[in-house]
Formats: C-alpha cells, structure tokens, sequence
C-alpha cells in the first residue's frame, strides 16, 4: 500500500473544493436572479365597434410603460409589440411585464384609441370599442 504524501492530498482537495465554489456561486446567482425576476402576463386584447362585431386587421401596439423590473435572468425582457388583430378581432401578446402598459390601436374607418391600464394578473382580456370616426366640418 503506497501512502500519498500529505501535499499532494491537500492540493487535490483544493482543486475540488475551489471547482465546487466555482460551479455553487453562479448556480445560486442564477437563483436569486430567477426568484426576483419580474412577474409576467399574458394579454389577450379583443377590439370590437360599438355595435359589437369585430374589427379584424386593426394595428394594436401594446409597450410597457413602467412597473416591476424588465430583467429576467440577466436578460432584457421585449416590453413592446406590434401586430394585427385576427378576424375574431383578437390580438395575443404572449408575456409582457405586469404594472403599467399602453395599448394603442389603428384601424382604417375609426377613431384611434390609446390608453394606459395597469396590468398585475397573470393572464388578462382587455375589451377595446372603437368609435367612428367624427364628422368633418368646413369654415368655407
């Protein structure tokens, strides 16, 4: 049986020990960060006229305005997006940050709506009504 000299065991246990610490800190960071990230919702945003029928291919532009944190795991969250409601006058934003956000829609033959609502639920509908647009009127 060969005995290691003690130096040899003690440098091992130092290599171990410093690998353990290098894999434990960025393990537990990653925790920290993923505990106190920024709680996200779902919007699902449905744009109607006022006699109720849906307004399909209506410009929507959702952005977030302010509220939790907009970092996730070190990285910047997408706080805007752009699209066009279905045919069913719906528009899913998948997640944005809760607190405050602007919606904002564009459709031809209707007034333009924007508004600020504060958003602090996990999954949400917002009902929009757009109105018509208001007559013209000329000074000559």
């Amino acid at each position: 049986m060969t005995i290691l000299p003690l130096r040899v065991y003690n440098w091992s246990m130092r290599i171990r020990a410093s690998s353990f610490r290098g894999f434990l800190v960025p393990a537990l960071l990653l925790w920290a960060l993923a505990v106190h990230a920024a709680p996200m919702t779902k919007l699902n945003i449905q744009v109607k006229t006022q006699s109720g029928r849906p307004v399909d291919r209506a410009s929507v532009v959702v952005r977030f305005v302010k509220g939790h944190s907009v970092v996730k795991l070190g990285k910047a969250i997408r706080t805007t997006f752009e699209l066009r409601t279905n045919q069913e006058g719906e528009a899913n934003i998948p997640t944005i940050p809760q607190g405050q956000i602007r919606i904002q829609v564009i459709a031809k033959g209707y007034q333009t709506f924007g508004q600020v609502f504060d958003v602090d639920e996990e999954q949400i509908t917002i009902p929009i009504t757009l109105n018509p647009p208001q007559q013209q009127y000329s000074a000559h």
